[in-house]
């Protein structure tokens, strides 16, 4: 009797043992296991236990084939996967009379690696392995299962937390110093334009006097760069600083994101740009009041710091008149990303543009080796103009789009800088002559090269004309749903029509590139999912985003998201500066009892409770309103974009189960 017994208990125990290992199918069971590579990166190692007999499919893909291999990770904040799982060993190719087509298997023991990057001390990769598993005779059975990986990294010292935030921050870091770039070769600009170029021998005059004692006038000149760095950047500063201590984060971000996409600032800076090329045309003379330059100018003659700060002073205000528009175009080119984007864009810009008076000042002789001024510094105010001709249209275009006046669409900007730069390089060529140039006799090998690169860009720009995506410009153009004539281009532009959209909020007035169909209200769009049983695609954007734009065209124009965007995700945009005001029962009142009646202003509450205030902000949300996986920003990677679309719709799937 105890024999027995003990026998209804081993065969009790093993089968418990048995389904434990084998919960998707009695004939197949998932093990895994860690092994730790250098750095930060680990491998995952996934083996599959088959009955006698019995076989799985590799990856194929097969079309009308078998079901192949299917392997979908989804990781927790701090791990990243690297490329796709290895097979450990080559699939056993065979002709199947069922499939009349040469198929891969795997039977026994196959085994699967997938590196992983863990940033995290303790974090958590998901695993949903589906195959089809055959017997040799033809039968076959579909195994479904799920495995919860533990990833440990004694390297790492961060918190979960701040793991958490870490897509976003080296998102936005990428498009920093993409921003920081930009400010920099505009501060090399600033130095050749003719009211900042007059200074050079000013300040080399002022250096010129105590340069016997090399150790004082040395560090004069150091904070002479420091004094001109702080005159334009310190402002700045102070105003975010101000604002974060007074509101907060939110505070300072609303306003920079007023200053962006307010009409009233957007069409201001539009016309001080055209009255600023009018003045570089020759049109009149643009110049500060001279009563305040020669007031600092004369306080630049005592000696000591304060003579130098005021050198410094006279060295702003005299160039303000050519300075004063690039410094505005780089503060509006930052305002869309964090808050603190202005203050680093600026000290770059100020940097770059003190840095060659600095250095004139600690050695004066080099003013003698410096190119004397004369008709060359009107052709480059001349260009200059062209140039802010252009860029000033992009101020008007952003209060076009926010308020969609419908003044400045695609095609029609498109027109307006092909003729800007179309002529531009007829002057580069001598064919055009304003007030106070001087006679162009013949074109230099400079000149030339110059209209040459012109022209390119002119011809780049034409296709635009009929749709073509411009990736180049993308960040400058309206964008391309705005067009009215599109031809398509294998899929890379397709109508500008939105579909579908019936009856949803504000699709009357806000559309999606690429034809895609979709929300702009987040309760309808969790509605609609719930109903398709699809994970959301939230896209935080804007009107006046110069980065949105740019992943638009480099990275949603790309095949493999695009199909992801159509067929597996419910896409909602949410844009936080459209200043609709919406229909009452709509309005948000927030924890603090202020009432948000337009549409930019409720999206915008709606991104900072995702701990965000950048656009582009992606969210992968399930119907529920679960979060999936880490939200991602601004990152031109497009393989990185659909790994976290794949995984976005893993986790969905996981969370099914």
């Amino acid at each position: 009797m105890r024999r027995k017994l003990f026998g209804i208990f081993v065969a009790l125990l093993s089968a418990f043992t048995l389904s434990a290992q084998m919960p998707a199918n009695e004939n197949i069971a998932w093990r895994y296991s860690v092994e730790p590579l250098q750095g930060d990166t680990c491998a995952i190692t996934l083996t599959a236990t088959l009955a006698p007999g019995w076989h799985i499919y590799d990856f194929g893909p097969y079309t009308g084939g078998p079901n192949a291999l299917e392997m979908l990770f989804a990781p927790k904040a701090g791990a990243e996967m690297v490329g796709s799982p290895e097979p450990q060993q080559e699939a056993h190719v065979a002709y199947s009379e069922m499939f009349k087509k040469d198929v891969g298997s795997y039977e026994g023991r196959p085994k699967f690696v997938q590196k992983v990057v863990v940033t995290a001390p303790e974090t958590t990769v998901e695993v949903l392995i589906r195959a089809d598993v055959c017997e040799d005779g033809g039968n076959c059975t579909s195994s479904e299962s799920r495995l919860s990986v533990k990833l440990t990294n004694p390297n790492a010292t961060a918190s979960t937390d701040t793991v958490s935030a870490a897509p976003t921050s080296e998102a936005s870091s990428g498009s920093l110093w993409g921003m920081i770039i930009e400010a920099i070769l505009w501060g090399f600009m600033a130095l050749l334009t003719p009211c900042v170029f007059p200074m050079v021998p000013m300040t080399v005059s002022f250096f010129m006097k105590g340069s016997e004692n090399r150790a004082a006038s040395r560090f004069k000149a150091i904070m002479y760069g420091v004094f001109i760095v702080a005159l334009y950047t310190l402002p700045i500063a102070a105003l975010i600083i101000i604002t974060r201590v007074v509101g907060g984060d939110a505070v300072t971000a609303n306003i920079f994101n007023w200053l962006a996409t307010h009409w009233l600032p957007n069409i201001i800076f539009f016309i001080v740009f055209m009255v600023f090329a009018a003045s570089f045309f020759g049109a009149f003379e643009i110049v500060m009041p001279s009563k305040l330059v020669n007031k600092s100018d004369s306080k630049a003659d005592r000696a000591g710091l304060g003579g130098v700060f005021f050198m410094a002073l006279t060295l702003v205000l005299v160039s303000f008149s050519c300075t004063g528009p690039i410094v505005g175009s780089v503060l509006i080119k930052s305002t869309s990303g964090e808050v603190w984007a202005p203050i680093f864009t600026m000290l770059a810009f100020s940097t770059t543009f003190a840095l060659p008076f600095m250095l004139c000042a600690l050695f004066p002789a080099l003013l003698n080796k410096l190119p004397k001024s004369g008709g060359w510094l009107n052709s480059v105010k001349v260009v200059l103009g062209f140039v802010e001709l252009a860029l000033g249209l992009k101020f008007l275009s952003v209060a076009d789009q926010t308020y969609h006046w419908g003044l400045l669409d695609r095609e029609i900007y498109l027109a307006l800088w092909i003729a800007i730069f179309t002529l531009l390089g007829f002057y580069l060529l001598g064919k055009l002559k304003f007030k106070h140039d001087s006679e162009v006799k013949y074109i230099g090998v400079p000149r030339l090269i110059l209209s040459i690169v012109v022209f390119s860009f002119v011809v780049y720009m034409l296709p635009g004309m009929w749709g073509a995506p411009l990736k180049g410009l993308s960040g400058y153009l309206p964008p391309i749903q705005t067009q009215d004539f599109v031809i398509s281009q294998g899929g890379a532009v397709a109508a500008t029509t939105p579909v579908n959209t019936s009856g949803r909020k504000y699709a009357d007035f806000l559309t999606l590139p690429y034809n895609l169909d979709g929300f702009f209200d987040l309760d309808e769009a969790k509605e609609y999912a719930a109903k398709q049983d699809k994970p959301i695609f939230i896209d935080f954007t804007g009107h006046g985003c110069v980065n949105c734009r740019e992943m638009e065209a480099r990275v949603w124009s790309d095949e493999q998201v695009l199909n992801h965007l159509r067929n597996n995700y419910v896409i909602c945009a949410l844009y936080v500066d459209d200043k609709k005001v919406v229909a009452e029962e709509d309005w948000l009142v927030t924890e603090k009892g202020k009432t948000l009646k337009r549409l930019g202003e409720i999206n915008s509450h709606i991104l900072r409770e995702f701990n965000a205030n950048a656009q582009p902000y992606y969210v992968l949300m399930s119907p529920d309103g679960e979060v999936l996986v880490d939200p991602r920003a601004y990152d031109l990677d497009v393989d990185g974009f659909v790994k976290f679309l794949e995984s976005g719709l893993a986790a969905y799937e996981i969370s099914r189960l």
